[in-house]
């Protein structure tokens, strides 16, 4: 069974994390989505709350699993014998950090290749950083996240 892993933080996962899921769930028999708990970063929603969003948002696509780690990706990857790691680009500025963590990445698991999918261009202005911002401040999200993570960040916000 070929394996990928989609590692990054989706806090909250958005149509451009699905978009790249969708792709690469045609190209591997499991797509593994791995939240990677960073204790620098100061997210919104908990692990838990993200695989829910995630399950919730890719039950579509029907080889996808949501798990989280505090550690190394590359090691992840091992564990579960993953053959590659999936990550989007969206602007060229994207791909000098994506090359230095691919380069890290073999050097700590040669058995794992990384795979850099350009997003589609009408999601390519999406982060989700962005997506809460403006959630936060009450503008329209809805063509941009799943229904359900619409729902958690109006719960998050105290949003109608």
């Amino acid at each position: 069974m070929r394996t990928i892993v989609y590692p990054g933080t989706f806090d909250p996962i958005h149509c451009g994390h699905i978009d790249i899921a969708e792709r690469a769930s045609k190209l591997f028999d499991k797509i593994v989505f791995v939240i990677a708990v960073n204790t620098e970063k100061n997210p919104l929603f908990t692990p838990e709350e993200r695989i829910e969003m995630i399950l919730g948002a890719t039950n579509h696509i029907g080889n996808v699993e949501a798990h989280s780690t505090n550690g190394l990706i590359a090691e992840y990857a091992r564990k579960i014998e993953a053959v590659a790691l999936i990550r989007g680009l969206r602007h060229v500025s994207d791909f000098e950090f994506e090359f230095q963590m691919a380069t890290m990445n073999h050097h700590l698991n040669p058995d794992v290749s990384t795979l850099l999918m350009v997003t589609a261009e009408n999601f390519i202005h999406l982060n989700s950083t962005v997506v809460k911002d403006v959630a936060r401040l009450k503008g329209d999200i809805s063509k941009f996240v799943p229904p359900i993570v619409l729902q958690k960040l109006k719960d998050k916000f105290h949003l109608s």
